[in-house]
């Protein structure tokens, strides 16, 4: 008789061996589920996915989408609180009003102190004028003196006389110079004016697209996922208000071994096979292929370790037939993709039906 701890021994061996039988003709199944050229790989359908945020801290006054709701491209999701905007965007114009008007008054003083100038330039020909009289006056007495005809008194009344119309002459030249400054200081002035008015110009238009960019709209068409702020909430700059998904931009990731992801070029044609769908067959094309395993064995030190590691492969779907379907969309199925690395090579019966159009 077979003692009863032989016999646990030897039922366990035929657990073992009957699994790994098994094991033996899942792989064999596996592996001829596949014809020869085609590589295949597990993965989800994701997509882009967008935050619509403030780009100016303030309190969201509301939400005009809900979670689920489809957007087109500029619609308007959320507007944020501009009662502090409109009331800044008023005071920089009365700054401007203010500063045109300083242009004016600048230009004004301009015209005042060339006519001063020109006042002073007509009063220093007038000094001349009576400079040139009192020197011949001069010189006569001088003469007239000379014979004693002419007192000594008047004499040096001319000369007092001459000297005094030099020195007016000097002080109508200054009154000349004083007004050619006082015109460039006025220049000066109505530059500065103008620089003011176009300080307040370029404060109204920043104010304009703060006011415009409190209204968030969505960059592209797309599905709202989830709100993250409710009305009310005062929020930071930059502040998420919503996420989307860009629903032009899908695609599906999964995993091919060495072997397989070597073969792989960008642009190569993949068709997916979704869960949900069984008999849809979804075209794409491979769109990104990691240059870097992303999980590997703990050791890899021979040819049959290496040939296990995973690289990650990415197939998007073509955005012109993503907008024929886009209400049907839907990230996060899983499913299957099938890589043709051969060309020509047969697609499996799963895929093998005509793909959408």
């Amino acid at each position: 008789m077979m003692s009863s701890q032989r016999k646990t021994w030897l039922f366990a061996l035929a657990l073992v061996a009957a699994a790994a039988a098994g094991y033996w003709a899942w792989r064999q199944s596996t592996a001829g589920e596949l014809p020869p050229g085609i590589a295949a790989g597990n993965g989800r359908l994701e997509a882009t996915e967008i935050d619509i945020a403030t780009k100016t801290a303030g309190r969201l006054a509301e939400i005009l989408v809900d979670e689920g709701d489809f957007v087109t491209a500029g619609q308007i999701v959320a507007r944020m609180d501009t009662s502090q905007l409109e009331a800044q965007i008023r005071e920089a114009e009365a700054q401007l009003r203010r500063a045109e008007i300083g242009i004016e008054t600048a230009r004004s003083q301009v015209t005042q102190r060339e006519a001063e100038r020109d006042a002073a330039t007509a009063v220093v020909a007038q000094r001349e004028a009576e400079a040139d009289a009192t020197a011949k006056k001069l010189v006569r007495s001088e003469s007239l003196a000379g014979r004693g005809n002419v007192s000594a008194q008047t004499l040096d009344d001319d000369r007092a006389a001459a000297e005094s119309a030099k020195a007016a002459i000097a002080a109508a030249r200054a009154q000349v110079a004083a007004a050619a400054a006082a015109i460039g200081a006025a220049n000066s002035a109505v530059v500065g004016a103008e620089a003011e008015v176009e300080a307040a110009r370029a404060t109204i238009e920043r104010l304009r697209a703060d006011l415009a960019d409190s209204t968030l709209r969505a960059p592209r068409d797309g599905r709202i996922q989830y709100k993250v702020a409710q009305a009310g909430e005062v929020l930071a700059g930059g502040g998420r208000v919503a996420n989307m998904v860009d629903l032009g931009d899908v695609y599906m990731t999964f995993f091919l071994s060495t072997e397989d992801a070597g073969r792989v070029a960008l642009g190569t044609e993949v068709r997916l096979q979704l869960d949900a769908a069984p008999g849809v067959v979804v075209p794409a094309r491979v769109s990104f292929v990691a240059d870097v395993a992303q999980f590997t064995p703990k050791t890899v030190e021979t040819e049959q370790e290496r040939l296990k590691l995973m690289f990650r492969v990415r197939a998007r779907i073509a955005p012109d037939l993503l907008k024929k379907y886009l209400r049907q969309v839907k990230t996060g199925l899983p499913g299957m993709a099938y890589v043709r690395l051969t060309e020509g090579a047969a697609w499996p019966a799963a895929v093998s039906g005509k793909p959408v159009e």
